[in-house]
């Protein structure tokens, strides 16, 4: 039996028309274009043009003219190169103890809670709470309690724990303790919201599957967290590593535990040194920028940036 030719191919659908972009859309963004252009981007770029400012000549103190003098950046590095090493040292520390005293605690209000929803609510309430309360109060708070008449060293004193003249404030242990305690709801909260989606089906399959509480935990748990728990270093370390307050003389620190915070502060307030305040923010925003990135590659974890 002979065959006919075959039917001509239907013609391929036409490729849809890319659609034009709707001028309400550009139009609607136009507010936040502004808004990062103006309270970011013009910012940013003043700061760059003040840290190669040079010292203007037979003028006052804090008096600058424009100019491109790149050794600011050499003059500051080599100054102050202990500061920029502290500040990541104190803020990696601090970030490394709140992850650990937040994990537990959000696994606790996520998972175990996640049946009673009126505790899990203040619990979450009491994590949130000292957002209420100013940093400057909180910090100062700790001062008076660390402080050598407070309950604390008197306690460990008349224990014999601690040595008469011993000090817990103006050491870098103070520092890191108040970087942990301030930004401990920085690393929970995130956490927290990781593993509140975690379906506990997995963890009951892990165990039926005869795997330990630990293998659960590591195979399961903190994968599926991990998003969380990134997220919550990355807000815990980069606004610890330019803190100024726990390192200040002021409160819990001293002018050996000075952290870049409080030279960037003393350069432009005190010494009217506005050009290498500004070079130091500079590099303390690329060198963060560098960390975060390595940080997040080796992760796995780009779809945060």
């Amino acid at each position: 039996m002979a065959f006919g030719p075959f039917p001509p191919a239907p013609p391929a659908a036409a490729e849809p028309a890319i659609r034009r972009r709707s001028p309400i859309a550009l139009f609607l963004l136009l507010p936040g274009a502004l808004y990062l252009a103006l309270f970011f981007l013009v910012p940013f770029v003043s700061l760059v043009l003040t840290s190669f400012q040079a010292p203007r000549e037979f003028g006052d103190i804090g008096q600058y003219d424009y100019a491109f003098k790149w050794e600011n950046y050499v003059t500051v590095i080599q100054t102050y190169l202990p500061h920029i090493g502290r500040s990541f040292l104190y803020a990696a520390i601090a970030t490394v103890l709140a992850l650990l005293f937040s994990y537990p605690l959000a696994y606790f209000i996520g998972v175990k809670l996640r049946r009673f929803p009126l505790w899990q609510a203040l619990a979450l309430t009491l994590v949130i709470a000292p957002f209420f309360i100013s940093f400057l109060l909180r910090t100062l708070a700790w001062k008076q309690i660390l402080s050598d008449e407070g309950p604390v060293v008197t306690v460990l004193q008349a224990l014999t724990i601690m040595p008469e003249g011993a000090h817990i404030t103006q050491t870098p242990a103070a520092v890191i303790f108040g970087l942990t305690y301030n930004f401990i709801p920085f690393m929970c909260l995130p956490i927290f919201a990781s593993l509140e989606r975690l379906d506990v089906r997995y963890l009951e399959a892990g165990g039926d599957l005869y795997a330990s509480p630990v293998t659960t935990f590591l195979r399961i748990t903190l994968p599926l967290s991990l998003p969380g728990v990134v997220s919550g270093t990355l807000l815990t370390f980069i606004p610890a590593s330019g803190d100024y307050i726990n390192a200040s003389s002021a409160f819990l620190g001293a002018p050996d535990t000075a952290m870049i915070g409080n030279v960037i502060e003393a350069n432009f307030l005190q010494l009217q040194n506005y050009p290498a305040a500004a070079a130091l923010s500079i590099i303390l925003m690329g060198a963060i920028v560098v960390l975060v990135g390595v940080y997040v590659k080796r992760s796995g974890t780009e779809d945060l940036l």
